[in-house]
């Protein structure tokens, strides 16, 4: 078995990914190290070192390639990762093991003008901030799938996976949706019109979202684009999934219980 490990370099100390490069090894898999996301390729399972954001940059790679992954956290919280700091021996375990649990995760597929962007997360809208815009909100009408389903104003929305939802949703006191849920969450914020109150959507739903006034896309927390006056985001479930090993059936709220705490 060829198992790769990503680390987050800002985060994690060389010491560590060497340590970790030896547990594997010593049990006779061949290893590999990345730092660049896109430069994970030649491997049958993945470890990340980092926080959430590392895990969703691998996560968007590892379900291209199709690998499973597995997280030991060296962020703050760490909801997306199965192990904390200090527990990589455990890490390097659960990896080797051919019998281990799987997790499929949802993701969305955005489309703005031809730039498609897979992403684990979210898609998020927010208005644009720039010398001369003088409103503080933006207009967004959506569709779905090919039908109007209304218009209306905010600071921005929030299109959610079921991973996603567990942070956008506890931040603005929400709804979470588990990870095996079949649907989306779409969460307006500080609207007007929807008072932030978030929507639960099918994941068979094609959404189509429209900026009379413009806006900018984020996918992930990384910037997507920006759209012009009347321009429009398609988004809809990817054909991709990412796959999370664990060690044992998830107890989802007992998890994110311990991770809260």
């Amino acid at each position: 078995m060829t198992v790769g490990i990503y680390y987050h370099e800002q985060k994690v100390p060389e010491k560590e990914v060497k340590a970790l490069e030896a547990l594997l090894s010593a049990a006779g898999a061949f290893v590999r190290a990345f730092s660049v996301a896109e430069e994970i390729a030649d491997v049958d399972r993945l470890v990340v070192l980092g926080g959430d954001g590392a895990m969703l940059r691998a996560a968007r790679r590892a379900s291209e390639i199709g690998i499973p992954i597995v997280g030991v956290n060296y962020g703050t919280i760490g909801f997306l990762t199965e192990f904390e700091r200090g527990e990589e021996a455990l890490a390097a375990a659960l990896v080797l093991d051919e019998n281990c649990g799987r997790t499929e995760r949802t993701m969305l597929e955005a489309d703005l003008c031809g730039t498609v962007r897979h992403c684990l997360n979210e898609v998020a809208f927010m208005r644009r901030i720039a010398p001369g815009i003088k409103d503080g909100v933006i207009r967004i009408a959506v569709e779905i799938d090919g039908l109007p389903a209304g218009e209306f104003t905010a600071d921005g929305l929030i299109l959610a996976t079921p991973t996603g939802s567990t942070a956008y949703s506890l931040s603005a006191g929400g709804s979470i949706l588990t990870p095996e849920c079949g649907a989306f969450l779409l969460t307006p914020v500080n609207a007007f019109s929807l008072r932030s109150r978030p929507i639960v959507l099918s994941d068979r739903s094609a959404l189509t979202f429209s900026f009379p006034d413009g806006a900018i896309a984020h996918a992930d927390g990384e910037f997507l684009g920006e759209l012009g006056f009347g321009g429009a985001v398609t988004v809809k479930k990817s054909l991709r999934h990412a796959t999370f090993l664990a060690k044992e059936k998830q107890d989802f709220f007992r998890h994110l219980t311990e991770k809260i705490n």
